[in-house]
């Protein structure tokens, strides 16, 4: 059902099946760089974890205001 609205896998299958199905290894690689960031900012900002904010509008910019501020700590440790 979700293979007909034209999903792609994603995730690789487990290493010792016997036939491994195909994924697209870029969209992983960027989808796990996501996952990463997500629960960076979840472990740091826990307002952003709780969804303390009540509109998506401040949401967003919290989840913004974290965004550069976690930039701006890499930044500073990699200059």
């Amino acid at each position: 059902m979700i293979k007909e609205q034209g999903a792609i896998d994603v995730i690789p299958s487990k290493s010792n099946r016997l036939q491994p199905l195909a994924f697209d290894a870029v969209a992983y690689k960027k989808r796990n760089a996501i996952e990463r960031f997500f629960g960076r900012i979840k472990q740091s900002f826990r307002r952003i974890a709780t969804r303390y904010e009540k509109t998506a509008t401040n949401f967003m910019a919290m989840i913004k205001l974290a965004s550069v501020r976690l930039w701006c700590e890499f930044y500073e440790y990699n200059a």
